[in-house]
């Protein structure tokens, strides 16, 4: 982090700003200076990527850029605190830069409404002292990994799911990365998203406070990280776990031998778009949406890609039975729908969507996954439908 050679300087309104920074003896002007000099990555303008843009543009760092291309959806409101109604459409980088101007005019936004991939990820991350992890996909938590590591980048880490958070600050330099806690990613849909499997409204707050107090202290040189610490939240309980993480000799990144030595594909690591289908957008389907259409008579083809034991369990009437393992082997079933609207389901909609790249690799044109699965479906249209 580039700091100045004078002798640290705070305008007058600034110090009325951050005084109860600069009361803090392991801050103080110099501390708030480094603040200001500083610059931090946020991945992600979600459910962390909004407490940590606010209390770190609060605290004074001087540039945050934003790397999200998602609009504002209304289910965000719940737990995403930069947004207001007003807000429902716009682009979250936007909408997120405008609530930080006017907390703080300091603070310099950079805006990227872009996909962090393989091609733009590097250049982006450079210019950025610190970079924080706020997403909910593995493809990218492993992407951002390999490229802060390759560029001796700090990484703080969270995640959410339901009641249960984790943080982390993972440094190659001083300890372990991600793929060292994590080699290899799980299975597609063996765990499901925020989205499919819900969170509690406050939780990222509470896992941002723990990223956003890491990164003021990498950034400031004050005390103890949690390079080479895991700590595991668990709201229902109320307790906090802490796990010690080891660097792995093995680690294909960072260890003494590294075999990954460039950005890869992380989509086909992560074991998506098998089909190649690199450029397929995924339609999402709300179950009001799609029982009204067939309430209206349209012919829609309800495609349950769960197991036969979780069919027994719960089901959709009208709904056609084919495995995602199987739809490959049985797509001469379903061939009349080549061109015609197919809506996919599973439980929360992992398994689902992978199931609509597949078809749409297959030619399907007019797939759909059902948002939520059949765990939607029974909260929102038939709650006859069993939830399990």
């Amino acid at each position: 982090m580039a700091m100045s050679s004078s002798a640290p300087r705070l305008r007058p309104e600034q110090f009325d700003r951050y005084r109860r920074h600069l009361s803090l003896p392991e801050l103080g002007i110099e501390g708030q200076t480094r603040l200001l000099e500083s610059s931090v990555l946020l991945i992600g303008a979600g459910g962390l990527g909004c407490p940590l843009a606010l209390y770190l543009a609060a605290a004074g760092v001087g540039r945050i850029g934003l790397v999200d291309d998602d609009v504002v959806d209304a289910s965000n409101l719940q737990r995403q605190v930069l947004y207001r109604t007003s807000d429902v459409g716009r682009l979250k980088v936007e909408a997120a830069a405008e609530r930080i101007g006017a907390l703080n005019p300091d603070v310099r936004v950079d805006q990227y409404p872009l996909r962090l991939d393989s091609t733009n990820a590097m250049e982006i991350f450079r210019n950025y002292d610190v970079i924080v992890d706020g997403t909910d996909n593995f493809p990218t938590r492993y992407l951002s990994n390999d490229a802060c590591v390759l560029l001796g980048k700090p990484n703080v880490y969270g995640s959410i799911y339901r009641f249960e958070g984790q943080a982390s600050v993972f440094d190659a330099r001083q300890g372990p990365c991600y793929r060292c806690l994590y080699p290899e990613p799980p299975p597609p849909g063996a765990v499901p998203s925020c989205e499919e499997g819900g969170v509690l409204g406050v939780l990222p707050g509470m896992i941002a406070i723990i990223q956003a107090t890491e990164t003021m202290k990498l950034l400031t040189g004050v005390g103890r990280s949690l390079v080479g610490r895991l700590l595991a939240y668990d709201a229902l309980a109320m307790e906090w776990n802490e796990f010690r993480l080891a660097k792995d000799p093995e680690c294909p990144v960072c260890g003494p031998s590294p075999t990954v030595t460039e950005l890869i594909d992380y989509q086909g690591f992560c074991g998506f778009n098998l089909e190649g289908e690199g450029n397929f957008k995924i339609v999402q389907a709300r179950a009001t949406d799609v029982s009204a259409r067939l309430a209206a008579s349209e012919e829609i083809l309800l495609l349950d890609v769960r197991e036969p034991d979780e069919i027994t369990k719960a089901s959709i009437t009208g709904a056609r039975s084919i495995p995602l393992a199987e739809i490959e082997s049985r797509v001469a079933e379903i061939e009349a729908w080549r061109e015609r609207p197919v809506v996919v389901h599973c439980h929360h909609g992992g398994r689902s969507a992978q199931a609509c790249e597949k078809l749409a690799g297959l030619g399907f044109s007019r797939v759909e996954n059902l948002d939520g699965g059949i765990e939607a479906w029974s909260l929102t249209v038939d709650d006859r439908v069993p939830r399990y």
